[in-house]
C-alpha cells in the first residue's frame, strides 16, 4: 500500500511515528510545509520537515514537543551575550542541520534535495518531500496587524487573535519533485492532525498540490487536531472559533472542503455536523504514547478501506 501524508510539523511528526509502523516506511511519501521556514543568524530554519525528521530519526524531544533531545544552548546563550538575535530557540545539536542545509543551499542545490540528503543521513526509509522547493511564507492578519508566521506564533506567543491567513509566493510556487506523483499513484492520502490554517493551508495553496488531492480516485482521510473542540496545544481551536465559526468536526471538516472523504475524530466530539459525503470515524485521537499513535495510524488506514 502507497500512503502519502501532508504534514505539518509538532502534531503530524507525532502521528507520523505511528503511521511509520503501520505502513511499510519505503512505501511512505511525507509532503511537508515550509511555509514556516524562517532565516535566523544568516541560517535556514525549516521547523516542521525538522520537526518531522527527529521524530523518524528518533532524535525528537518529546517532553519540550520539538528540537532534539539532550539539547543544550552554549550557542545560544553566546548570541544573545553578544546582543544578537535570540529570540528564535535554536539549540547546538540543532545548529548543526541548519548549517549544512544553509550551506547546501547556497551551494545550489534545491530545499528538496537537501531535505532528502538530510533524512537519508538520519536512517529515514519514508520519502520526506518539500510541499514546494520555492519561497511560501505564511502570514496571519491580527487586530494588531499583519505579521510573518514566526513572528506572531514565538515573538508575540500566538497570543493575537486571527482574522486570516494568507500564503506569500503561493500563486507562483510549484509542487517540489515528487509530490504530485506521490499523491497521484497513492494508494491513501492522509492529512496529519495540524493546523488546518498554519500547517496544512500552506500545502494546500501550491495549485498543484490541491488539484492533485481534487482530482483522487483513492481515500483521503484527515485527522482532527480537536478533543472535545480543543486543541491539545496550539491555537488551532481559537483560530478555527474565530475563522470558521466554530470547533466541531464539521467545522474542522469545512477547511478541507472538496479534499477529503473521512474525518476522524475523538470520542469527546460530536460527528453530526460533518457536511455530505465525508465519513466520520470516532476514536481515542489523543497520542500520549506510542501504542496510541499506532493505534490511531491504524484506524486511519482501516477508515481510508471503509470509504474505498
Amino acid at each position: 500500500m502507497k500512503v502519502t501524508v501532508l504534514s505539518g510539523g509538532v502534531g503530524g511528526a507525532r502521528f507520523l511515528r505511528g503511521m511509520s509502523v503501520v505502513a511499510k516506511s519505503d512505501n511512505m511519501t511525507i509532503v511537508g510545509n515550509v511555509a514556516d521556514d524562517i532565516e535566523v543568524l544568516g541560517l535556514h530554519v525549516s521547523p516542521d520537515l525538522d520537526s518531522v525528521l527527529y521524530g523518524l530519526a528518533g532524535l525528537a524531544d518529546d517532553e519540550r514537543g520539538w528540537g532534539r533531545a539532550a539539547e543544550t544552548w552554549n550557542a545560544l546563550e553566546t548570541v544573545a551575550a553578544l546582543q544578537g538575535e535570540s529570540w528564535f530557540k535554536l539549540g547546538d545539536r540543532d545548529l548543526g542541520l541548519h548549517l549544512v542545509r544553509t550551506q547546501l543551499l547556497r551551494e545550489g542545490m534545491s530545499l528538496s534535495q537537501v531535505t532528502a540528503r538530510v533524512a537519508g543521513s538520519l536512517g529515514l526509509r519514508c520519502r520526506l518531500l518539500p510541499a514546494t522547493d520555492e519561497p511560501l511564507r505564511t502570514f496571519v492578519e491580527t487586530p494588531a496587524g499583519t505579521f510573518p508566521f514566526q513572528t506572531w506564533f514565538v515573538t508575540r506567543g500566538h497570543s493575537d487573535e486571527v482574522d486570516a491567513v494568507h500564503y506569500a509566493g503561493a500563486p507562483e510556487a510549484r509542487a517540489a519533485p515528487g509530490v504530485v506523483e506521490s499523491i497521484d499513484a497513492a494508494d491513501v492520502i492522509v492529512i496529519t492532525p495540524s493546523n488546518p490554517y498554519v500547517s496544512i493551508g500552506p500545502i494546500l495553496a501550491v495549485d498543484e498540490v490541491r488539484a492533485a488531492l481534487e482530482r483522487r480516485r483513492v481515500p483521503c482521510v484527515a485527522v482532527s487536531p480537536l478533543i472535545g473542540g480543543r486543541a491539545v496545544k496550539g491555537p488551532a481551536d481559537r483560530m478555527l472559533e474565530r475563522m470558521a465559526g466554530g470547533t466541531s468536526p464539521g467545522h474542522v471538516a469545512s477547511c478541507y472542503a472538496g479534499l477529503i472523504d473521512a474525518l476522524v475524530i475523538d470520542a469527546a466530539d460530536s460527528p453530526a455536523e460533518l457536511p455530505r459525503g465525508v465519513r466520520a470515524v470516532v476514536t481515542k485521537t489523543l497520542m500520549r504514547d506510542d501504542d496510541a499513535r499506532r493505534r490511531l495510524a491504524q484506524d486511519v488506514l482501516d477508515a481510508a478501506g471503509a470509504v474505498a
